[in-house]
């Protein structure tokens, strides 16, 4: 398996040792830092639709490939965001389905694309719209989440509740929905939003305590006005 390490605290960089010939993955510039031995290959992948595709789902219309040319080198991938940096090892066939711009960067036997909610309420009101990011393997991934990472394992038939914009990943076997808040005070004052995300397992949830766009609507109020130091 390909050796790596995750540095940074609350601002983490995953950091890989390649050894020759193999290959990672990120979204246009998703690279931090390596050293002076890997080919950089940066195209569009799938084609036109393939470019569009990602980004509908967040992610860049290039994606950039680095193979190590020498027998060993180390690169780096930092995190967007404060959060934290999920590896995911998946097996032949094993997919995850995690929210936009999670995606970090994988081995190159890693397959990334769009994932369409199919019921049209979880796409209206799912807080990410009907597409997602959908990650098959074989082979490693890096996910990265916004503030801590809460991971659930449901069993048949339990029921999580979540305001929606904290629902980072969860596998395919999961069923993903939503449901209208109930009682009339509850959605005037309740500050919860009009929805919930309701997922019913089996499977496993991995849940961010800070969502980016939560944290831009706690700011926007403390900032100055457009115009106005």
């Amino acid at each position: 398996m390909m050796k790596y390490e995750i540095k940074g605290g609350h601002l983490p960089v995953v950091v890989l040792e390649l050894q020759r010939g193999e290959s990672v993955f990120t979204e246009s510039g998703g690279m931090g830092w390596m050293t002076d031995d890997f080919h950089m290959d940066t195209n569009m992948e799938g084609g036109l639709f393939g470019g569009i595709a990602r980004k509908l789902a967040g992610e860049s219309l290039f994606m950039t490939t680095y193979t190590c040319t020498s027998p060993s080198g180390i690169i780096a991938f930092p995190s967007s965001f404060p959060g934290k940096i999920i590896p995911v090892t998946l097996e032949r066939g094993q997919s995850m389905i995690c929210q936009k711009k999670s995606f970090l960067c994988g081995e190159r036997s890693v397959n990334l694309e769009i994932f369409f909610r199919k019921k049209l309420g979880a796409g209206l009101f799912g807080g990410e719209g009907f597409i997602l990011q959908k990650v098959t393997g074989p082979g490693l991934a890096f996910m990265e989440m916004d503030g801590e990472v809460i991971e659930y394992h449901l069993k048949n038939g339990e029921v999580l509740k979540v305001d929606t914009g904290h629902v980072a990943m969860f596998e395919p076997t999961v069923e993903f929905d939503i449901e209208m808040l109930k009682g009339f005070k509850n959605i005037l004052f309740g500050g919860e939003g009009l929805f919930l995300a309701k997922l019913r397992g089996p499977g496993r949830v991995w849940l961010q305590t800070m969502p980016i766009q939560n944290l831009a609507k706690n700011i926007i109020p403390y900032m100055p006005p457009s115009g106005k130091e």
